[in-house]
């Protein structure tokens, strides 16, 4: 089958085009009129000089216009690049830059920081502009960005996918690699993935080319609604709460409103009927929990008897969580570990099994492997580094040195190595560990220690930091930074973390700051992690 996401969501158009495919708020999109503005903002693209591998970024928060920018870029033979809306101007332009993007589609309430970033960005050939309110700064964003539907109304015609068999697929993660890196995946490889994953789960089997899909479709007794409460920028929203809903003809719900509100997402699940919730492991289903039980204690519980499934990738999503929201309903709760680079087990708890905390079972083609390339045997106490050798990523975009350490053959066999370790359990499953670096994670969004250091150590009272993650009933890991300041100073936390947010992504910012009299590291200068994480354990930690 030629597997490519674009033909396939032209077919679903034209096999369902009364479908609902969008919804956010009063909004809806039927299959028809998306692709139809996916195919007129496809041909501007074209209109404005993009073409085959073009790259179309996409600064957007989760919204309609995100999923057709990711067709329309697809459809031209280009490649959408999700573009973090966390990221402030140096963050920015760094991601934009290395990308070559050559059009940025982006939210008016962010144009302030594409306006101080763009004139730097020699491939940039069109900026469109989504209105969503002024940004922070009282602009409306680049006076030479187009209004999103200027743009598609000023196009020459609609432009229909023409696959070459050479596109790629590009996600960039933060991840361990340090700055943000580009990983990619052949789209034809990439998309028979998906599909065959959702015909998985379906109990279903996979269309074998593209004159079975519109009878595969009619299979599909009922399309998923899927919510994606977590950001579409990131692959947990945009792979399991987009891609695979709409290759199976579904629908997508977003909100426009920024923040985690379990309220609101159960109020939506209520009112569109929404089958499929993604999340990001505790850091969304203890509030979903919090506020499914106190509303059941006010005597007026949600009614999520629509839910069939949540969905979980990216961070730790503990039993006892688990065991709380099947209480309200009866679930599926789908928990998958993997990142950017490649999927590598899953876990999946009903009311007739309960799998334990960060226990999971390997995907096909997973295995675990020693430091030394010895393959760990189940049971041993062994721990190794988790590597899948199914689907491998073609690399990181633009940098061979990193794609070397990540993507890597033994004994004959190339593995993706994205940098877990894990153990071998008797039965074959394994029990994750966490990262092998120091690489955090908050809340879905990962956190590269030196880069904060660095942000704190431009102050000048500051003599020394190390920044570490402690576990967060909330987050998953909370941001602490271990300081030392030059003697007589007198600036407390409160302002050194205001610094930092002068600097950084919101979520990069330290919660907390401990003033330490000196930084310990080791005789070569080496960070010592391990005791920055006792310490801040010792003082933030639970009691």
């Amino acid at each position: 089958m030629q597997s490519h996401f674009s033909l396939i969501w032209e077919s679903v158009a034209d096999s369902v085009p009364e479908h609902v495919a969008l919804i956010q708020g009063e909004r809806q999109i039927s299959w028809r009129d998306y692709e139809d503005r996916a195919s007129r903002l496809a041909q501007g693209l074209i209109d404005a000089g993009l073409g085959h591998n073009s790259k179309v970024g996409m600064y957007l928060y989760n919204s309609p216009e995100y999923a057709e920018t990711n067709f329309a870029a697809m459809k031209i033979g280009g490649v959408p690049i999700n573009v973090n809306y966390r990221y402030l101007d140096d963050e920015l332009h760094y991601l934009l830059e290395n990308a070559d993007i050559e059009a940025l589609v982006f939210h008016s309430s962010l144009g302030d920081r594409v306006a101080r970033v763009c004139d730097r960005l020699p491939m940039l050939k069109a900026m469109i502009c989504v209105d969503d309110g002024p940004a922070e700064d009282g602009s409306m964003g680049p006076t030479t960005g187009i209004p999103y539907d200027t743009f598609l109304a000023q196009a020459s015609g609609t432009a229909k996918t023409q696959p070459q068999s050479d596109e790629i697929y590009m996600l960039y993660t933060g991840g361990t690699t340090g700055m943000p890196k580009g990983v990619m995946y052949p789209v034809g490889s990439f998309t028979h993935y998906f599909i065959a994953s959702g015909a998985t789960g379906r109990e279903l089997q996979p269309p074998e080319s593209m004159g079975e899909f519109a009878d595969y479709l009619q299979l599909i007794e009922q399309p998923p609604i899927s919510l994606p409460a977590c950001p579409l920028m990131h692959g947990t929203g945009m792979w399991l709460g987009s891609f695979l809903p709409m290759l199976l003809g579904g629908t997508v719900v977003t909100t426009s409103k920024l923040g985690m509100d379990p309220d609101r997402l159960l109020g939506m699940v209520e009112d569109h009927r929404v089958t499929d919730l993604i999340i990001v492991g505790d850091a969304f289903a203890r509030p979903l929990l919090k506020a499914l039980d106190d509303a059941k204690r006010r005597g007026t519980p949600y009614d999520i008897s629509s839910l069939k499934q949540i969905g979980s990738s990216g961070v730790m999503w503990s039993m006892e969580t688990k065991q709380g929201l099947l209480r309200h309903q009866d679930l599926i709760l789908s928990d998958h570990m993997g990142s950017t680079e490649g999927g590598m087990g899953s876990s999946i708890t009903t009311r007739e099994g309960i799998s334990q905390t960060a226990k999971f079972e390997l995907n096909e083609g997973v295995t675990v492997i020693t430091d030394d390339g010895r393959i760990v045997e189940p049971g041993s106490g062994e721990m190794g580094k988790i590597a899948t050798s199914t689907f491998v990523p073609l690399g990181y975009y633009k940098d061979e040195e990193k794609s070397k350490a990540t993507f890597k053959e033994i004994n004959g066999t190339r593995y993706s190595f994205p940098g877990d370790y894990a153990t071998v359990e008797k039965d074959g499953s394994i029990t994750l560990l966490g990262r092998g670096s120091v690489c955090i994670n908050t809340a879905g969004e990962k956190v590269f220690p030196e880069e904060v250091e660095e942000a704190m150590k431009r102050n000048e009272e500051v003599v020394d930091c190390l920044v570490v993650g402690i576990p967060d009933e909330r987050f998953g890991e909370r941001v602490i930074a271990i300081t030392s300041l030059d003697e007589g100073s007198v600036i407390d936390d409160t302002l050194l973390i205001d610094f930092c947010r002068e600097n950084l992504a919101g979520y990069k910012v330290p919660k907390q700051v401990l003033m330490v009299e000196h930084v310990r590291r080791a005789p070569n200068g080496k960070a010592d992690y391990k005791w920055a994480k006792s310490e801040a354990l010792k003082a933030f930690g639970e009691k």
